[in-house]
């Protein structure tokens, strides 16, 4: 994908608006902080009856200072759910128990250290999504969007994948936007460097990501070539990126991650001539297709290649392109960016070191990385000091190691600003739940599965018919929404908060997902009729409808319903008369009509 200069002017200015924002003070204090949910009532009021009418019814371990003796534990069922709300794709009883007798930390230890269960790779080559034959795979962007659907729905790694799409909205690509023979390898090779490296140093995922193919072509690295002296220049869509929106930022940063000010404005960070110095590190790459043959593909359509080739980190050696060159494009040229200069005729790979460990080290690093984990996983407005905690477990770890991923999540999702409960009675803390987030926590809670096998879920940015939202098919670089959005000329505006998910939301939007819901719970139907939910637990129950309430606020929310909503949807609920003779059908009506009241009501819509 490529900006024009139109578009790149006004990612700047967006950019800009965004950083501003977050430097405006919030109103909190440190360990109550800041998401107005007002507003969040507001734009999604009326969800609870449009969704009774479809149903028919009526001591902190974050810091990076040494750790303490004592393990904390969620004094809760309740209190363990939220926490593996925040830190995973959805909470069982299961999941509840273990928390509640490992305690916060070790239970996150356990995760980060256990290998990872299938592979995007292995998901694609089990199902033959990689093969040359009539389904023609290699043209369409399909076979992509089943393996991301199949990560979220199913499957281990509940708390890998969790942080590997919170990346995934830092570090963007998109299946819209890379057009090239085998997208669904392309994009699952991105995704399982996310999902390596979530638990990993943020320096090595920088570098596996700047070159990866799928990145190399959705933002112009892949055949970059240096300048030739007769007008033809670097591009430098990476080189841009790569400072504004995955390492350091539009602004300076203080350690708590507010706008560092010189005369009481905020200093920029890089220049357009650091653009034009650092876009030259990131000439000479092209994808690696030394040693893969190509398959023919029949009458129409050529050769096709090995799709090994969109797997493979992209290379700067001519002798690996296809065709083989003996003279490659990597710029020969001084290198001078952010106060750093690669000495000419320095090559492709020693550039590229240097370059990334500059900007790896810069001080902007661990606080605009730290801010914006945050409001993927915990609240929309995380006061300086809980940004700053965690900033600093990112510059160290606690043994010397800078950019230690799971150092930085552990710090993020056991901080007391995260786990305090007084944040649920906030009404500045918490944020609105991701639609992709949503659909995937209630297909985990209900044991989806697949009908057939292979995930056949496609494109659900539909706001109308699907999600509004898709995973790896965000409209842009600057992801579905920016860390900076707030809804304009409202409450949570007038307040100085943020509420960037809010970006997703309009009248469409707000019905679009109960419309979605009704369907989707119901499995077997359109636009998900390939998975189906399994509802045993709840029927089992369902007799009873206040123990049946209490399981699915508890799996859903954290218990976080109010009574108000409870009553609401309790009435509903009873309005199907169960008795001891009563067929499975009746009880999954009861079931189901809680499943959608919950899905729809604010209280679930905004997680606290």
């Amino acid at each position: 994908m490529e900006l024009t200069a139109e578009n790149r002017d006004e990612a700047a200015a967006h950019g800009a608006a965004d950083q501003d924002a977050r430097a405006a003070p919030v109103p909190a204090p440190a360990c109550a902080p800041a998401l107005g949910v007002a507003q969040a009532r507001a734009l999604a009021a009326g969800t609870l009856a449009l969704a009774a009418a479809a149903c028919g019814g009526g001591g902190s371990t974050g810091g990076g200072g040494p750790p303490v003796a004592t393990v904390r534990k969620p004094q809760s069922d309740a209190e363990a759910a939220r926490f593996l709300l925040q830190a995973s794709l959805s909470a069982s009883t299961a999941a509840i128990a273990e928390v509640r007798s490992e305690g916060f930390g070790p239970w996150l230890d356990r995760q980060f250290a256990a290998s990872s269960s299938q592979t995007a790779r292995n998901f694609l080559a089990d199902r033959g999504f990689d093969r040359v034959d009539a389904n023609r795979h290699y043209i369409f962007a399909n076979a992509g969007d089943y393996m991301i659907w199949s990560q979220l729905l199913s499957g281990g790694d509940s708390v890998r994948k969790r942080i590997a799409f919170a990346l995934s909205e830092f570090f963007v690509v998109s299946l819209a936007g890379i057009d090239l023979i085998w997208r669904g390898p392309a994009i699952g090779e991105y995704w399982d460097i996310l999902n390596r490296h979530a638990s990993g140093n943020f320096r090595d995922l920088l570098q596996d990501i700047t070159l990866n193919p799928a990145m190399g072509v959705f933002l112009n690295t892949r055949g970059n070539r240096a300048a030739d002296g007769r007008g033809r220049v670097p591009d430098e869509n990476y080189a841009r990126e790569v400072m504004q929106l995955f390492t350091i930022g539009l602004f300076e940063l203080n350690p708590d991650g507010t706008n560092r000010l010189v005369n009481g404005k905020p200093v920029e960070t890089y220049t357009s001539e650091d653009v034009s110095g650092l876009a030259r590190v990131f000439t000479g790459y092209d994808f690696d297709q030394a040693g893969l043959a190509s398959t023919d593909g029949g009458p129409g359509i050529g050769r096709v290649p090995d799709p090994e080739y969109a797997r493979r980190p992209m290379t700067a050696d001519p002798t690996r392109w296809a065709p083989a060159r003996t003279i490659g494009f990597h710029s020969a040229e001084a290198k001078t960016f952010l106060g750093l200069t690669i000495p000419a005729g320095t090559g492709a790979a020693e550039s590229l070191r240097l370059a990334l460990d500059h900007l790896f080290n810069h001080p902007n690093v661990g606080p605009f990385f730290a801010r914006q984990m945050i409001q993927r996983l915990v609240t929309s407005n995380p006061s300086p000091a809980y940004v700053g905690r965690v900033a600093a477990v990112f510059a160290n770890n606690g043994q010397g190691r800078r950019g230690d991923l799971a150092a930085v999540f552990k710090a993020i999702l056991t901080d007391n600003e995260a786990l305090d409960p007084a944040g649920i009675a906030n009404p500045n803390f918490g944020k609105l739940r991701e639609p992709v987030l949503r659909y995937a926590q209630f297909a985990r809670t209900f044991g989806a599965r697949s009908t057939s096998g292979n995930w056949l879920v496609l494109d659900l940015g539909s706001q109308a018919t699907g999600l509004g939202q898709s995973p790896l098919r965000s409209p842009s670089v600057f992801n579905f929404f920016r860390p900076g959005y707030f809804p304009p000329n409202t409450e949570t505006a007038n307040r100085g908060l943020l509420a960037p998910e809010f970006q997703l939301v309009n009248d469409t939007s707000v019905a679009g997902w109960v419309n979605f819901v009704e369907r989707a719970v119901q499995g077997g139907r359109t636009p998900v009729a390939d998975v189906t939910l399994d509802y045993a637990a709840e029927i089992a129950i369902a007799q009873d409808s206040a123990a049946l309430l209490d399981r699915l606020d508890l799996l859903l929310t954290g218990r976080q319903l109010t009574q108000g909503v409870r009553d609401t949807i309790r009435v509903a609920m009873d309005d199907v008369t169960i008795t001891a003779t009563s067929t499975n059908a009746e009880k999954l009506r009861r079931v189901l009509i809680g499943v959608v009241l919950i899905l729809a009501s604010t209280d679930y819509l905004i997680q606290k």
